[in-house]
């Protein structure tokens, strides 16, 4: 069976920038760990932004730039990016908060006949489980759970709110 982790938008402007929360930086080491330990391939998403972030449908609802390409807030998290380096990885760039690339990516490589997709990133309750759902609708068969430990939403509470809606829609969630 094919084993793949999506490591969501572990970028520094989800971890202690623009969006960050001391719940998000305090998921790092652990995902960190989860990458280096992983035996299979790896797809991290990077949310990505333009400067007109502003005027974009997301930017009218979430005033708040972040992820806006090529700054400081845009790259990975210097631990996670370390961690990646010597695995093999493909990061895949994204303009809101489900990424088409990443089923575009999972058909190509063929993953859908017998694979195993396992999530950590942030935000739980909003990209992770974009991402999660989409990976359902279009491989339903496959085993795909989320690591509850690997991930932290924008509060405790809607982070628990995504964990039990992803258990209604059969995904499996690994909780502490």
């Amino acid at each position: 069976m094919k084993k793949i982790l999506v490591v969501v938008d572990m970028q520094n402007d989800f971890v202690n920038g623009a969006l960050g929360t001391k719940e998000a930086e305090g998921i790092v080491d652990y995902v960190v760990s989860k990458i280096k330990d992983f035996d299979g391939e790896i797809i991290a998403t990077m949310d990505t932004h333009g400067q007109n972030y502003l005027e974009t449908a997301e930017g009218k609802k979430l005033p708040a730039p972040h992820c806006i390409k090529m700054t400081h807030g845009w790259l990975l998290n210097e631990k996670v990016f370390d961690a990646l380096s010597g695995k093999n990885y493909k990061i895949i760039e994204k303009k809101t908060f489900g990424a088409k690339k990443l089923v575009k990516e999972l058909h190509r490589k063929k993953y859908k006949e017998a694979m195993e997709i396992e999530f950590v990133g942030l935000c739980t309750d909003i990209c992770v489980v974009s991402n999660v759902l989409l990976a359902k609708a279009y491989f339903p068969e496959a085993k795909i759970s989320v690591d509850a430990k690997g991930c932290a939403g924008v509060t405790p509470q809607s982070h628990q709110a995504a964990l039990e809606t992803m258990k209604m829609c059969q995904i499996d969630v690994m909780e502490a």
